[in-house]
């Protein structure tokens, strides 16, 4: 367990170090060959570390199953308190395992590939996928999408990433349940993606904040969902804001131009 915390250690501190270094660059405008290289190398370093800690999490994470497998069958007091720490150390494993997930999604650097896509055709097929979930969770999902929007240019692998963030963030957002509406429309141009929810809302401090590495106002949340969303909308030429209000919920706005 100690060789698996410390690698985690050191995937963690080669994040921040890629991170910090990657803002620091982009501040600068274009270095020389030298700092290019320095930055190839940590790209290397901080995304091979995450692969590379993903295998033991896995096998730490099948192992403990089993273990509370065997647990289960034990009906003595220690195996009930045996059983609820390995339970305990499946929930951390997980949690690490998100945070290494975020990661890789938000520092990978792929090169888009664009083709004309259906916007609603894009939104229903990721509202699709998570409703279930919502349902579980006592979340209501309405859908309105507005008939005939002209085809947008996407990365559709990425979009949907993106939007898959974005109802994620919805629906934690509602830990109680509440609504979940998803609009498409046409407007000054260009074709716009609202994710609203019903939930807790964004206090005023926060809002300058939401879309910062790192920043979360969740408890074990890593920070990297809504920068990666802004990150893929901005890389379609796009642009995302939010309006909220505490108390009553969320509004995402994703706009996206017809050409770039």
């Amino acid at each position: 367990m100690l060789k698996y915390i410390t690698v985690s250690f050191i995937v963690v501190v080669a994040a921040f170090l890629y991170l910090f270094y990657r803002r620091r660059s982009k501040g600068k405008g274009r270095g020389t060959e030298k700092d290019a290289l320095f930055s190839s190398c940590l790209d290397s370093l901080a995304l091979g570390l995450a692969h590379e800690i993903r295998n033991p999490l896995s096998i730490l994470s099948v192992n403990l199953q089993l273990l509370e497998e065997e647990i289960s069958d034990t009906a003595n007091g220690r195996g009930e308190t045996v059983r609820m720490r390995v339970q305990g150390l499946k929930r951390e494993v997980q949690r690490l395992d998100d945070v290494v997930s975020d990661f890789l999604r938000f520092a990978r650097d792929e090169r888009p590939r664009f083709a004309e896509q259906d916007v609603n055709e894009v939104v229903d097929e990721v509202v699709d996928f998570v409703a279930p979930e919502a349902r579980k969770n006592d979340i209501e999902v309405d859908r309105r999408y507005e008939p005939g929007l002209p085809p947008v240019r996407l990365d559709i692998n990425l979009f949907k990433q993106a939007l898959l963030n974005m109802i994620i963030n919805a629906q934690q957002a509602m830990p109680g349940g509440g609504k979940l509406l998803v609009r498409t429309a046409y407007k000054d141009g260009q074709v716009q993606i609202e994710i609203a929810d019903t939930g807790t809302g964004i206090r005023n401090a926060e809002f300058k904040k939401i879309f910062e590495v790192y920043y979360s106002t969740r408890e074990n949340g890593t920070g990297l969902g809504l920068p990666t969303v802004k990150r893929i909308v901005e890389g379609h030429g796009g642009t995302i804001s939010v309006e909220s209000e505490q108390g009553k919920g969320s509004n995402f706005i994703v706009r996206l131009p017809l050409e770039r």
